[in-house]
């Protein structure tokens, strides 16, 4: 029976670059991704495969890059003077962390600098890029209505006066 909305998902991937089938990213052997189908807590193209599988279901999917991190633009480029910098240590392609305008937290990677600028890029990493998924889709449930209120699945709640462990920041 096909994964429905609002169903709480765990399950196992490994993503690869399409190009040079590099693995981008892995949860293999370590704990399940867990999430609620129809919230958009993974890219469209990955949760609409997903949709199609049972609980114990394996396979592979590619999904284009407008269905992942979209296109990649040109204008999410920005030169900066390199004063806004000032204190950090510079490298091209490290990541840098900011705020956006409606206070959210933002990651740019640093393209090139000098001594008067610094070029950022807005792109997500994996923009423009065609991903290639293997799911291995390891418990499918109900969730309950807490969850439904909260679009988060219990596992990825945070402990008692914790912080959820995804790294976020949040407690």
């Amino acid at each position: 029976m096909a994964i429905t909305k609002n169903q709480i998902v765990s399950f196992e991937y490994e993503v690869k670059d399409t190009v040079n089938n590099e693995v981008l990213d892995s949860n293999v052997g370590q704990d399940p991704l867990v999430i609620m189908m129809g919230k958009g807590q993974i890219i469209p193209g990955l949760e609409n495969h997903l949709a199609t599988l049972s609980n114990g279901d394996k396979g592979d999917v590619l999904v284009k890059a407008d269905d992942a991190y979209g296109p990649y633009s040109e204008e999410a480029i920005q030169t900066l003077p390199r004063e806004q910098f000032a204190g950090i240590e510079l490298a091209e392609g490290m990541a840098l962390y900011g705020q956006g305008e409606q206070g959210e937290t933002v990651q740019v990677t640093v393209k090139s600098f000098d001594d008067e600028n610094c070029v950022i890029d807005h792109n997500h990493p994996l923009a423009g890029k065609d991903l290639m998924f293997s799911v291995n889709v390891m418990a499918v449930r109900e969730a309950t209505m807490q969850e439904i209120e909260s679009s988060t699945p219990a596992e990825n709640a945070p402990a008692e006066g914790g912080s959820c462990g995804t790294g976020c920041g949040c407690h």
